[in-house]
């Protein structure tokens, strides 16, 4: 018995080690951690219980029959994160980069199946070249068969990815179909070609991290949510995003004991809003004094800056915040903002999550480049996202609320449930200056009356009154009780049903 026992111990070692300790040796030489120290870094300690440890490939060909290692190249199980389940996979890139072969893929669907049966959530550690090349169609079928499970497992189950190094080819597709994508800066690559592929088809040159490095991707193309400085920091954020989401979409968001009472008072947000229209302000101060512990996990923080969004806490509860930033392009929504805040709020909508809305918004960003970029369909999706949504929705307008941009900001007209106002609000078709110019076009000349015009029109629709008369605004609310307020709203709506028309689902403007 000993000695089975003893021989157990070895085979797992042998597959405990990977690619061997040269191997690790380099990837630490890169700054990285191995597949199996991420594992550590993310899950409780002594949470893990792995599958499929000692799997191998099938392979034949290329000489691959004499080059085998357990485990496949990818480390995956079920471990807890503050005490809550989640599956994991993890790849090795000390076992043939990484790289995704049938048993390979296997793996990952194994653990893929179990976490939609049992309502967790998958975190996929990723770092591989890609398809492994010697079994060919096997490892693209094998890719299939992860991209058809991250559908069937969206809206159902959280779907995490951090990549953590190369990902390159069909690898990108399974990360971009999850919720949320993190990357480690300099060290992890997403594209769908490298540059050699790059340079030899465009003779564009270009280097891995000007074509998909972590800069490239939370900047410009959005493909991510967040970068971090090196695989601990980025694997503790996981955890931290973790801890704002539901296990599952029949689950409810997490409430954790908070040490900030729902009565405190901000007084600083009476003085927030510049005397001039034409002042910014930063709307994060808004959103970081209405939260517990002034505590706001931002989303996608580096790109469409003139719109925020991410998770707060309120009374220890979940809530995801959507809100217009003054400090960037006025608040105004174009293309980017409108498709970075409609897949958040669907996301929200998806598991449960309630959402705030804070609105200075003074229209659509103007201009032939947004036409010719289809903001109209941009700013639809927008606007089909909080139309859809069933989820508790509290609005607050702060400073301007302009033309269609105030309708699309969850307005009571597509179905938010309490509207309010700061007595700083602009509700109106367009700012003062504009909306003068044009009903009075003829008094052009004469600045006096101009001005005068200019004064009336903003005495008259500069406010929140004229919304509040017709029940658009269900109060105006002082600034310093914003807090308490939408706290105190989102609790009336926690048994929030709604009914919706049958059908099998919407088509939105994609």
């Amino acid at each position: 018995m000993q000695k089975i026992i003893a021989a157990l111990d070895q085979r797992r070692d042998e597959a405990r080690l990977g690619g061997g300790q040269k191997r690790i040796d380099a990837q630490h030489g890169k700054g990285k951690l191995t597949a199996r120290e991420r594992l550590e870094v993310l899950l409780d300690p002594g949470s893990f219980e792995e599958y499929d440890m000692f799997v191998t490939h099938r392979a034949v060909d290329f000489g691959m029959e004499q080059n085998i290692i357990p485990g496949d190249g990818v480390v995956t199980g079920w471990g807890t994160i503050n005490g809550r389940l989640t599956y994991v996979f993890s790849q090795d890139f000390t076992v043939f980069g990484g790289s995704l072969s049938e048993t390979h893929a296997q793996k990952i669907c194994k653990i893929m199946d179990l976490a939609v049966q049992n309502g967790a959530p998958v975190i996929g550690l990723n770092d591989s070249g890609g398809a492994r090349i010697q079994e060919g169609v096997a490892a693209l079928g094998g890719y299939a068969e992860v991209f058809w499970r991250n559908v069937q497992a969206s809206g159902a189950i959280p779907q995490i990815s951090v990549v953590m190094g190369p990902t390159a080819g069909g690898a990108v597709y399974s990360p971009a179909m999850t919720d949320f994508i993190y990357m480690v800066k300099d060290t992890s690559y997403m594209y769908v070609t490298g540059p050699d592929v790059v340079k030899t088809v465009t003779s564009e040159i270009v280097t891995h991290e000007e074509l998909g490095g972590a800069s490239t991707h939370t900047k410009v193309s959005s493909v991510a949510d967040a970068a971090f400085d090196n695989d601990i920091e980025t694997l503790l954020e996981v955890r931290r995003l973790f801890d704002f989401l539901p296990l599952n979409a029949a689950d409810k968001p997490p409430v954790v004991a908070v040490n900030d009472t729902i009565d405190r008072a901000e007084p600083s947000l009476d003085t927030l809003i510049p005397d001039s229209a034409q002042k910014p302000y930063d709307m994060r101060e808004v959103i970081l004094k209405i939260a517990d512990e002034g505590d706001f996990l931002e989303i996608q923080q580096d790109h469409a800056g003139n719109i925020l969004v991410g998770f707060v806490r309120l009374n220890g509860g979940t809530v995801g915040v959507v809100a217009n930033q003054p400090l960037v392009l006025a608040g105004c929504l174009d293309i980017n903002s409108s498709k970075k805040a409609a897949r958040f709020i669907r996301f929200c909508d998806a598991f449960s999550i309630p959402i705030l809305t804070l609105v200075d918004v003074p229209g659509f960003l103007p201009g032939v480049a947004q036409e010719y970029g289809g903001i109209i369909k941009h700013g639809a999706k927008l606007l089909f996202a909080y139309a859809e949504v069933t989820v508790p929705k509290v609005t607050v307008i702060t400073r301007k609320a302009y033309g269609g941009a105030y309708d699309v900001m969850a307005s009571k007209h597509i179905r938010a449930d309490v509207n309010y106002a700061w007595p700083t609000a602009e509700i109106a078709v367009m700012g003062a200056k504009g909306a003068t110019e044009i009903l009075y076009r003829s008094e052009l000349s004469d600045k006096d009356k101009i001005a005068k015009r200019t004064a009336d029109y903003e005495a008259r629709f500069a406010n929140p009154f004229v919304a509040a008369e017709r029940g658009f605004i269900d109060d105006v609310i002082m600034p310093n009780g914003t807090r308490r307020r939408v706290a105190r709203a989102f609790e009336t709506l926690k048994n929030k049903k709604q009914a919706v028309p049958l059908k099998k689902h919407g088509n939105i403007p994609l």
